[in-house]
């Protein structure tokens, strides 16, 4: 027998034993090996029921149901909004009922901006912090409104805190918008090398948006204090 032919019968019989442990173990492990096929088969058939079955109807539902609360609030009628007519629900109902749908979490950036609009700070700031979206302007947004809210709450530290995150997302609307905020806080606290700093990067970096056609003022009367 040839060295070749050798080294090939050598192989096969690597091969036929570890076929052979193969099958060993999969005789010695039969029923737990069942049982995990068994759980797997239940795990995604489950998950799809689940999605096909219940979060899809439950996403119509809410998306019928949403419109009449969204008419109030862009009605600017926060309380009936939040609350519903009597016969349509409002945000609240919506986010208890239809939470885990898209239309329930859009819900929370609604109840906040409406509690916002309200007057009640803290109700606002509570779900605008629970509102999770992929859209980045949205998010800005949302983050620019909780320091709306502890600003008009008188804590400006945290106010400061989210202009900032709000601006440091590099829009040519949203980053001068709550750029000027920040500064106008911090100018009002008496930081005007800070207020400063952030109405150049509107006069320098925006130079196209609205703030900055309106903010040499700005610059002139923080570098005169």
């Amino acid at each position: 027998m040839s060295k070749k032919e050798k080294t090939a019968e050598n192989n096969l019989e690597n091969v036929e034993h570890a076929l052979g442990r193969t099958e060993r173990f999969i005789e010695d492990n039969q029923k737990n090996i069942t049982i995990i096929v068994l759980a797997l088969i239940i795990l995604v058939g489950g998950y799809w029921a689940f999605k096909k079955l219940y979060m899809e109807p439950q996403l119509t539902e809410a998306q019928r149901q949403v419109f009449f609360a969204q008419n109030y609030f862009n009605n600017d009628d926060f309380q009936t909004a939040l609350d519903g007519d009597g016969i349509n629900p409002g945000f609240l109902e919506i986010i208890d009922n239809y939470g885990r749908t898209s239309v329930g979490k859009l819900s929370r950036y609604y109840v906040g901006i409406s509690y916002l609009h309200l007057g009640e700070y803290d109700e606002a700031i509570q779900y605008l912090k629970r509102f999770r979206t992929k859209n980045t302007e949205l998010a800005v947004v949302a983050n620019g409104a909780i320091g709306d809210a502890y600003l008009e709450s008188g804590n400006n530290a945290e106010a400061l805190k989210w202009y900032a995150k709000a601006a440091a997302v590099d829009n040519e609307i949203t980053a001068p918008f709550y750029l000027l905020k920040k500064g106008v806080v911090l100018e009002a606290q008496g930081d005007n090398t800070k207020a400063l700093e952030a109405y150049i990067t509107i006069r320098d970096k925006y130079k196209n948006s609205a703030e900055a056609r309106q903010i040499e003022k700005y610059i002139i009367r923080a570098s005169m204090k």
